[in-house]
């Protein structure tokens, strides 16, 4: 009852059964027929009239040897033998109805039973029963019509909640049918204009970044080649550290606009070979790296890029935490990549912006450490497009947990590797 489409269908259905039935009761009180007890009295001159007229005219009516067969109408039947001893003529009559449900007036007289048809004074059951089966089919009506009604009302929220559901990595909204009603092609066109809009500006901010980073490298080059004429060895040596960090920070800023922009072939692959391969690399590259576990599971995604997204998460785990271990994992359904450090790990407070670019979670460091600032964003972008996601945590004791969830299309199976 908590969705808008149970809402507007209850809120119809209860309108139209509340008219309805306030209709019905005014109905039922201006034209309500006589009840039973005050059509007792003409019932009862009607008997005293066909015992008069068997007494006198026997001939005239048809004497049976017993009352009608059906069901005794007790209420009724007490009524009308009260109302004949009231007027001090008492008589043992019967009411009761036959198979075809039609009242009957069982009368006994001298020689036998007089019986008779009389008018039906209600049905059998009463009316409250009538008017609870006519409200309950209205109430079945008017539920279907309000759930037709309510479907076509909450049409366009229904296609703005799957539109959004649809969006991809690429945080655009897919191209949607104009068709249908006009409520319906109006959120349609909307939907269409707002995709074509939010690509236009990402496509230009990727632009614009691209530019930047390309446009950096002729004053960067300029630089270094000015630095060489610099007499003072300790300055020099302080100038190229500066140029070269502008240089990695435009080639992370174009390699970022290439992973957002880009849509290389994806393929399946181990991804335990993968890991184990990039752990021998940075290990000759001297960094603190171990392979704990790899369990066998395969992935899709483009080799280039989820190495780089991985190169990027244990470097920075060897460097900022300075050791890394790896453990990969894996179900029938999804591959676990958990990296952990022995390093100061990150303020609770500053984990949520650790995917965004040049975040530093201890800017004081920066100065001896090498980094952009822009290898988790990278890494980040790289796994989403993958289909996975990237957790970040601190540890329980010390250290950072960085841990990576990818969808499996093999189940684990066969020997581990390291």
């Amino acid at each position: 009852m908590t969705t808008l489409r149970a809402k507007l269908a209850m809120l119809i259905a209860l309108a139209i059964i509340l008219v309805v039935g306030i209709i019905t009761a005014v109905l039922i009180f201006v034209l309500r027929p006589p009840d039973e007890q005050q059509a007792i009295d003409p019932m009862a001159d009607q008997v005293q009239l066909l015992v008069r007229l068997a007494n006198e005219a026997p001939r005239f009516v048809s004497i049976r040897q017993g009352p009608a067969q059906g069901e005794i109408e007790t209420e009724l039947t007490t009524w009308l033998r009260e109302a004949l001893d009231a007027r001090g003529a008492p008589r043992a009559v019967v009411v009761s109805r036959n198979a075809r449900d039609l009242p009957l007036l069982s009368i006994p007289v001298d020689h036998g039973w007089l019986i008779t048809q009389i008018t039906d004074l209600g049905p059998s059951g009463g009316v409250l029963r009538i008017i609870g089966m006519w409200l309950g089919l209205i109430a079945l009506g008017a539920i279907a019509i309000a759930l037709f009604f309510a479907n076509r009302m909450v049409k366009p929220l229904v296609l703005l909640e799957r539109a959004i559901e649809s969006v991809g990595t690429d945080a655009l909204l897919p191209e949607l049918a104009v068709k249908g009603p006009v409520e319906v092609r109006v959120a349609a066109e909307a939907l269409n204009s707002l995709s074509s809009r939010l690509k236009a500006a990402m496509e230009s901010r990727m632009r614009l970044v691209a530019a930047a980073g390309h446009d950096l490298r002729t004053p960067i080059t300029r630089m270094r080649l000015r630095v060489e004429f610099v007499e003072n060895d300790d300055d020099r040596t302080m100038w190229l550290k500066d140029i070269d960090e502008l240089g990695r920070i435009a080639d992370s800023a174009i390699l970022l606009v290439r992973e957002e922009s880009g849509k290389a072939a994806a393929e399946d692959l181990r991804l335990d070979l993968l890991i184990a391969e990039l752990a021998g690399e940075l290990r000759t590259l001297s960094y603190d790296v171990t392979l704990t576990r790899a369990a066998v599971t395969v992935v899709r995604a483009n080799p280039t890029s989820l190495k780089r997204a991985f190169r990027n998460l244990i470097i920075n785990a060897a460097i900022y935490g300075t050791r890394a271990r790896i453990a990969v994992e894996a179900t029938a359904s999804e591959a676990l990549v958990v990296i952990d450090d022995d390093g100061p790990g990150i303020p609770q407070d500053m984990l949520v912006h650790v995917f965004e670019p040049f975040f530093r979670a201890h800017p004081s460091r920066a100065k001896d450490i090498e980094g952009t600032g822009l290898g988790l964003t990278i890494a980040h972008e790289i796994v989403q497009r993958s289909g996975g996601s990237i957790t970040i945590e601190n540890g329980l004791l010390h250290g950072l947990l960085q841990i990576v969830k990818l969808p499996a299309i093999a189940p684990a199976a066969g020997p581990e590797s390291a």
